[in-house]
């Protein structure tokens, strides 16, 4: 395929091979894909560390496996004072997802496509935010019009607001909504009637988009992604050097509260159940300590995309905790690798997996059924082989990636229509 001239521009908080976060992997592989047919680069911020803030990296121009990558500076992070707006914000975001829980809110915002209660207060904690630059939004402003699209992630944070606000006419969002307080912001409600094109991940943060923002939600769509593979690390060296045990379970992802939840908590009651037939639970990513770690946790901290492949293929299963995802990259790469998988039935995109891979993925709610759960997945083969199978079959005919790039093109080619 012929490379085009045209210029594209992702927008994220954060970019880097050394970036460890979903949203973050999700904008790589697109980019680095479509930087083979459009000249293609990335706005981001010199942020590495989400917590602290800060700028970490240079700001200016660099390459990364082929992508133009122009980073933006922040301003000092003062968590407190973002606070402050953020708890006068509150309000409006609680009864907002209140009323969404029953079923009001798509009636109400016919009536009420922007919220303005508590959206001066909204605006003002995006711009004392972590990922807040004034030079991204000023350059955003001034050169939207060197771009056929501006293809932003992800709606949580403020560059997602600024750039809909500034060069909506531009935009293909890719929100990554999930029914949590911070898809709920007032903000939002403003936003989303300027943004050209809305690309989901699924059909459920499809719906849940359309009862959020009702009318206010334009064009729109799935788009999705699909995931990256590398050749494993060599087993026996991963084993060793991390003091892996034969049988575990597995979790990927930052070791943080909002992404572990209850884990850590169901572990140990497993463990208390099932005494010497418990298996251990390796937990591979960033900690972030706010988390405590139970007898029988093994932690690896941050390691290779080829160890991480490694230690996931060898595991007897990958469980997702959260509750708040828009699709679950590290679920997709566990079903093309044959690892059974096991979510919180409380994430309604993880349990919507579950429902459509007709049973390849089980989930939990309580305790009593994690413990049941993951004791039946370990110990029933014939189970754990119909998993296997029925996983791979769901991969591989909803995310193949021509599919997903054909979906990116197609919007594209919507927005350069005008």
């Amino acid at each position: 395929m012929k490379k085009s001239n045209k210029k594209i521009a992702f927008v994220v908080v954060r970019y880097g091979i050394d970036i460890n976060g979903g949203a973050e992997s999700h904008c790589r592989m697109l980019a680095e894909r479509l930087a083979a047919e459009y000249d293609t680069e990335v706005l981001t911020t010199c942020v590495k560390d989400y917590t602290k803030g800060g700028n970490y990296y240079e700001p200016g121009i660099s390459v990364i496996n082929g992508v133009r990558v122009r980073r933006f500076p922040v301003k000092p992070y003062n968590p407190e004072k973002e606070n402050v707006f953020l708890r006068r914000a509150r309000r409006p975001r609680s009864l907002r997802k209140r009323l969404n829980k029953y079923k009001l809110l798509p009636f109400i915002s016919k009536f009420v496509p922007i919220w303005q209660w508590g959206l001066k207060d909204d605006i003002s904690a995006l711009r004392n935010s972590v990922f807040y630059s004034e030079e991204m939004i000023a350059f955003i402003s001034g050169h939207k019009d060197d771009y056929a699209a501006l293809i932003v992630l992800t709606a949580d944070f403020a560059p997602f607001y600024f750039t809909a606000m500034t060069a909506g006419e531009k935009m293909i969002a890719i929100p990554t909504l999930h029914d949590a307080s911070v898809s709920y912001r007032s903000s939002l409600t403003q936003a989303f009637p300027h943004i050209k094109y809305v690309g989901f991940n699924t059909d459920t943060e499809q719906s849940l988009g359309k009862n959020m923002f009702g009318a206010g939600l334009k064009a729109n769509g799935i788009i999705s992604v699909g995931i990256e593979t590398c050749e494993p690390a060599q087993w026996e060296d991963t084993k060793k050097k991390f003091s892996l045990p034969e049988k575990y379970a597995c979790f990927v992802g930052r070791v943080c509260m909002e992404k572990v939840g209850k884990l850590s908590f169901y572990y140990d009651i497993y463990r208390q159940k099932y005494g010497k037939d418990a298996i251990p639970l390796v937990m591979v990513g960033g900690y972030a300590g706010d988390v405590k770690l139970p007898d029988g946790v093994i932690w690896t901290g941050f390691v290779s995309d080829e160890e991480k492949r490694a230690i996931m293929m060898h595991s007897d299963v990958l469980i997702n905790p959260s509750r708040f995802e828009s699709l679950s990259l590290v679920l997709l790469e566990a079903l093309n690798d044959n690892v059974p998988v096991m979510v919180n039935g409380h994430c309604k995109v993880l349990k919507d997996h579950c429902k459509k891979s007709g049973g390849a993925i089980k989930y939990y709610t309580n305790r009593r059924n994690f413990c049941r759960m993951l004791n039946k997945i370990v110990s029933d083969e014939p189970m754990r082989q119909k998993m296997k199978e029925k996983g791979r079959k769901y991969f591989e005919e909803n995310w193949v990636w021509d599919m997903i790039m054909d979906r990116l093109r197609r919007a594209i080619e919507f927005v350069e229509k005008g």
